[in-house]
């Protein structure tokens, strides 16, 4: 039987370089399901990631299912995986991997591009970041997804990339003081940069940031943005121009 938009059951999967989490969301981003999370396998690659989504998913109903995925993604296909098993993912048809094995159909994007597409009201140009293992960024106009960036590997000094600059493993060596000062640094270029109207700040080490934001900076939660799962399927049309 067809389903319609009333009926939608999508499968939100968000793959990170520590956890792999996941919920079930009707047409309008709410949770039908408790958030869970299982840890990212190691070696990260598409088989082992794979059986850990069935694994942590298996008593969830669901009709479709979307992914945010930590890398460039063009038409549900990975380019790159920085921050698990590059190498293995590279050229990876995941989406289509995907509806194979969970039965439904699937879409695959960027881990961001997802998250902003849950939490942008839709008004002007807003950038959202994610702060973990990495920097993950979207950009959107009007509540439409723009071109993947991929910010985090664009160099902010002479010898680092954001992601080298205030990464996970950067935070862990140089301690939180000088990460928040190295954060009040990326804050300026990129309203620099962007001019944005607003900008959305989520991730794991967002909750450590300790600066004054201005008006116009939000820290949100994942469970904010992962109801872009749903956006995927229920606004296509906005959604075509995200495609890498």
């Amino acid at each position: 039987m067809k389903t319609t938009s009333s009926q939608l059951k999508v499968l939100a999967i968000d793959i990170g370089g520590s956890h792999v989490k996941a919920t079930v969301l009707d047409k309008n981003g709410q949770m039908l399901s408790d958030y869970i999370k299982t840890d990212t396998p190691s070696p990260a690659n598409p088989e082992s990631v794979m059986k850990a989504i069935k694994e942590l998913t298996k008593e969830l109903t669901y009709d479709r299912v979307s992914v945010g995925f930590p890398g460039y993604v063009r038409d549900g296909v990975v380019g790159t995986a920085p921050n698990l098993d590059n190498k293995a993912w590279a050229g990876y048809d995941f989406a289509s991997k995907l509806s194979e094995e969970l039965k439904v159909p699937a879409k695959v994007v960027n881990d961001a591009d997802m998250q902003g597409l849950g939490i942008a009201s839709g008004k002007g140009l807003e950038l959202v970041i994610t702060l973990g293992t990495g920097l993950g960024s979207a950009l959107l106009l009007d509540g439409v997804l723009l071109p993947h960036l991929e910010m985090a590997h664009h160099p902010i000094t002479k010898t680092k990339d954001y992601d080298q600059y205030m990464g996970d493993r950067e935070l862990e060596k140089i301690g939180k003081k000088k990460w928040n000062q190295r954060m009040e640094r990326v804050f300026q270029v990129l309203k620099t940069v962007f001019n944005y109207d607003h900008l959305y700040i989520g991730g794991g080490n967002s909750r450590l940031l300790t600066m004054k934001l201005d008006d116009n900076m939000t820290v949100v939660s994942n469970k904010d943005g992962i109801k872009g799962g749903a956006r995927l399927w229920t606004n296509e049309a906005k959604t075509k121009s995200s495609k890498k």
